[in-house]
């Protein structure tokens, strides 16, 4: 079994031969292959070699492709700043009042230099792993976030809390619903074996169960959905502890749940079992990127052992690992990977 076989088996709920490993190490990957943020982002081909790079010196199955988190934001005129040696992020919002989301044009993205990059390395990655290695493709922001970054995040969380914005709040996010299933139909035809997004803002810690429920999972679910319709499978990344929300995420529909380190492992394996692959979540910066080599086998041993006997489990960091992480914790963490019996039953 090669390594994208090993992940195809866990999205499908048949086991592997060994644990599989995918890797959200973008930042990582620029700073081993010696550029910078804004040299990585700049051009497909250093994108890709340093992702190819990164997966033949770790040996891991899946390679996530992806940038930052401002590209979708940036598409659409919100004002983003390129930090030479961090990912691209928004400066503010777009949206002066909520009102003028009825003036918002469509937008195609391939105008916008920084989707036609990622693009491009996608169609790079997949073309020289062919069916040997996984590929990810990111897909920057589900709508309830991209939405945050639109309006604002301070002026998106006021405008949530008045009940007489409803119509307009749906109208953003209907907006911002397009515009990510757009970039999913672009990232479909270069090759990706699987889409995802990142829903950061609509966790817990950011806002009530409640109004995820009503504002966010709606729109995450026309997402997956839109990306089955494309035969892909599809990847929910949300931050923080999801407790209080991962039985709905699991409702989505997403072929795998990108769990935070923050969540509560037994509970998300609870929830996600036989419904949907649990992909995740060792922590990135107390673990990978500030622990010993023996914290980490700790740790992911812990891990493993929680789901053990459940073969919808892809091990990963809980979110993007930090660009100094020392080489010999993610060997270690792959390693454990590697020889942990998969033949063992819950």
């Amino acid at each position: 079994m090669n390594s994208h076989q090993r992940i195809r088996s866990a999205l499908r709920g048949e086991f592997p031969d060994r644990v599989p490993v995918m890797l959200h190490s973008f930042m990582m990957a620029a700073a081993e292959a010696g550029v910078t943020m804004q040299e990585f982002r700049s051009d497909p081909e250093t994108i890709a070699g340093a992702f190819l790079r990164s997966v033949e010196r770790y040996g891991y199955d899946g390679i996530v492709v992806d940038i930052d988190t401002a590209t979708l934001a940036g598409a659409l005129g919100v004002p983003v700043d390129f930090p030479r040696d961090e990912p691209a992020r928004v400066k503010g919002g777009l949206l002066h009042s909520l009102e003028a989301v009825r003036d918002l044009e469509p937008v195609d993205l391939l105008s916008y230099p920084g989707v036609r990059i990622w693009l491009e390395a996608v169609r790079l990655v997949k073309r020289r792993c062919g069916s040997e290695i996984f590929v990810r493709g990111n897909c920057d922001q589900a709508p309830f976030t991209l939405a945050s970054l639109v309006r604002g995040i301070d002026n998106w969380m006021m405008d949530l809390l008045d009940p007489g914005n409803e119509e307009l709040l749906h109208t953003l996010l209907e907006y911002c619903t397009d515009v990510t299933v757009q970039f999913i139909q672009l990232m479909a035809e270069t090759g990706a074996d699987m889409v995802s997004n990142g829903d950061s803002v609509a966790g817990p810690e950011i806002v009530s169960p409640s109004l995820f429920r009503r504002f966010a999972l709606p729109y995450e679910r026309r997402v997956v959905s839109a990306s089955r319709e494309l035969g892909l499978p599809y990847l929910l990344h949300v931050c923080g502890d999801t407790g209080p929300i991962v039985g709905d995420l699991t409702t989505t529909g997403a072929d795998g749940l990108e769990i935070d380190y923050k969540t509560d492992v037994r509970l998300a394996r609870s929830a996600c079992e036989g419904r949907t692959t649990f992909v995740g979540n060792i922590d990135p910066s107390g673990v990978l990127a500030r622990g010993t080599p023996a914290l980490v086998e700790e740790k992911t041993l812990e891990l493993l052992n929680i789901f053990a006997g459940n073969p919808r489990f892809i091990l990963n960091a809980g979110c993007a690992i930090p660009p100094h992480t020392p080489p010999e914790n993610l060997r270690t963490m792959i390693r454990v990977a590697r020889e942990f019996p998969i033949a063992v039953r819950s």
